[in-house]
Parts: structure tokens; C-alpha cells; sequence
């Protein structure tokens, strides 16, 4: 027998949804007639909309904040992106405040943020590629750094690149990645590990005094890749002298220069820059290379710290090869996440 179909009928003969609806319209249309009836929407609010017109300024204007107190501009573009959040605060603010001053300028922050990132927002991942590489600062007091190499190595890459070694654990790293990868070089507290042979491994000279910097050949089935591996200088908060990167900025300057000079065409960094690619520290580094994660990610790809990642600071960044996907991978024992991205290499001669 067939079944047939019915709505629950309330007391005033709609259904529970079409009520529903009719409250929320209700409630909608005793809203507008208030602000309609209310010549002070326009002169309520001016302090948000200000806070607004700020936002949207800091977040336009960022390149111009100098670095001069603090480094506060280098600070501010290290966590650029998170001035979105202001967005939606400023309007539910708008909101409680009924004015239509602050409304309309939440629009400004939210115009600027969206050309900014709007971007990230899209899964730009692609199939197919030639070579999958990863990069994790796997962190000096890693109390597990076996697991941390086999988890790194389940990733399927074919390069990776570990930052933060210490001379204890370098062998224990060695033996967990030994089967997977054939051939590694490991240089100060920075390594390098394929499944395809390297030459030319050399250490490189970011200003530092020791060694944090490397480069190498990967002969992969397309042809020879240059490699750099590289974990720029912290960045510290000082309270007589605020945000500091001067060291950092000196060895990124280093390091783009190094990456200049190199002579194959093919170029592949991996680390932990300390920095992201909105920081005008990098330029000597961002102004020659793509970041796989904003050419081929999906998100923003944040990487540190590990427990409730708010930057991206660990850098897959390429030159003279085509970015097919990025992403990060799970924790580790590390206070970072590692990365990793797949390339294509055949676009390149």
C-alpha cells in the first residue's frame, strides 16, 4: 500500500518551517523599521568605523610600517593574514551598535583582506607531477626523532630536507631513513635526503658562523634539480628592543644571493625561513622564487607551532619548475609541521 505524504500542521495552519521562516521575517522586518525610525544609524559607530578604516589601512599599507622600532613591520606582515579576523568582530559590533556608518566601512577591511588572500581560499591542487619533496624542522629536543623520520618518509616524497639536527640524533635519522632514501648529505644542522643520487653538495654561507645552509644536485629522472636546504635565524621578541630579525634578515639576504649565483636553471628551496612570504625580509629570496603553497595549495598551509599553527614559516619555494600541490603534513615530535608539494619538471628545459 502506498504511503502517503504529510505535513504536521501547526495552529495557525503552516508547517513548522514555513513558521519558522515567518519569525525570522517578523524579526527582520521590527529591525529595519527601527533603523528606518532612527537618525542616529549614521552617527553611532564612528570609533568602529575608524577601527575599521585603520584595519584596512595597516593591511594596504602594510610595506610602508617600518621596521626601524622593533621591526614592527616585518611583526605585522608575519601575521598579516590574521587582521582578517577583525572583519567579522567589527561587523557583529556594527550590528549590536546599529550604525550604518560602521557597517559600511567593514566593508573596507574586508575588500582589502579578500585581495590579499582571496586567492588561498581556493583548492589550486592539480594531479599528476614529476617529484614530490617535504621539509621539517624537526627541533633539536625532538624526543622521538625516529618516528618523526618514518612519519616524514610515509609522506611518499621522493627529497626531503630535515633543519635542526643535532649531531646525537643525526645517526638515528640516518638509520630510520636509510631504506627509503638511498642517498642524503648532511651539512652543520641541515640534511638532505633522495631517492635519486646527489652532487655538487656543498655547504652555503648565510652570514651565521656555522653551518644552516646547504645546496645540492638531485639527479632526477627529468634531469638535475639544485637543491638548497636552509633554517634561517630565529626571530626573537626582546623587551628593550621588541620584534628583532636582524640577524634573520642578514642571512636571508645570504641566501638569495646564493640562489642567484646558482647555475642550473632548476631550483628547489626547502626550510624554515623564520619568516613568511609576506615578510619583506625574504625579498632577497621571495622576489626569485614561488611559494608552492600559493601557487598550488589549498589554505594558507600554516606550519608553526605545531599545536595551533598561525604562520607559515617552513618554505617549499621553487624556480624554473611548475608546482602541481602543496600541503602540510600531520605532527610530529617537532614544534613545526612538516610541508610538502609535488612539481612538475618536464615545463623546464
Amino acid at each position: 500500500m502506498a504511503q502517503q505524504a504529510y505535513v504536521t500542521e501547526t495552529a495557525d495552519g503552516g508547517s513548522g518551517p514555513e513558521r519558522r521562516r515567518d519569525r525570522l521575517r517578523r524579526l527582520l522586518g521590527r529591525q529595519l523599521d527601527g533603523w528606518r525610525g532612527d537618525r542616529r544609524i549614521w552617527r553611532r559607530g564612528l570609533v568602529l568605523a575608524a577601527l575599521a578604516v585603520l584595519v584596512a589601512l595597516v593591511m594596504l599599507l602594510h610595506a610602508q610600517i617600518p621596521n626601524a622600532v622593533g621591526n614592527l613591520g616585518s611583526l605585522t606582515e608575519t601575521f598579516l593574514p590574521w587582521l582578517g579576523v577583525f572583519v567579522p568582530v567589527l561587523l557583529v559590533l556594527g550590528l549590536l551598535r546599529r550604525s550604518a556608518t560602521a557597517l559600511i566601512a567593514v566593508v573596507l577591511p574586508a575588500a582589502v583582506w579578500l585581495n590579499l588572500f582571496g586567492g588561498l581560499l581556493s583548492d589550486k591542487s592539480g594531479t599528476g607531477g614529476d617529484l614530490t619533496v617535504a621539509t621539517h624542522n624537526v627541533n633539536a629536543d625532538n624526543a622521538d626523532p625516529s618516528g618523526t623520520a618514518r612519519e616524514v618518509a610515509a609522506s611518499g616524497a621522493d627529497v626531503v630536507a630535515l633543519e635542526e639536527l643535532t649531531a646525537s640524533a643525526v645517526p638515528v635519522y640516518e638509520k630510520a631513513l636509510a631504506s627509503t632514501y638511498r642517498y642524503h648529505a648532511v651539512e652543520g644542522t641541515v640534511g638532505l635526503w633522495s631517492k635519486y643520487p646527489l652532487t655538487g653538495v656543498k655547504s652555503v654561507d648565510i652570514k651565521l658562523g656555522w653551518t644552516r645552509a646547504m645546496r645540492a644536485a638531485v639527479a632526477a629522472p627529468d634531469g638535475r634539480v639544485a637543491f638548497y636546504v636552509a633554517h634561517l635565524p630565529s626571530v626573537r621578541v626582546k623587551m628593550e628592543a621588541g620584534f628583532t630579525a636582524r640577524q634573520r634578515d642578514k642571512s636571508a639576504d645570504a641566501l638569495g644571493e646564493a640562489i642567484a649565483d646558482e647555475k642550473l636553471p632548476r631550483k628547489i628551496l626547502l626550510g624554515d625561513l623564520n619568516g613568511t612570504m609576506n615578510d619583506r625580509a625574504l625579498n632577497a629570496v621571495t622576489s626569485q622564487m614561488r611559494s608552492t603553497q600559493g601557487a598550488a595549495g589549498s589554505g594558507f598551509g600554516f606550519s608553526w607551532p605545531a599545536s595551533f599553527p598561525m604562520a607559515r614559516i617552513d618554505q617549499i619555494m621553487v624556480q624554473g619548475v611548475e608546482p602541481v600541490s602543496s600541503w602540510t603534513l600531520p605532527e610530529t615530535g617537532s614544534d613545526h609541521l612538516p610541508v610538502a608539494a609535488r612539481v612538475s619538471l618536464a615545463t623546464s628545459s
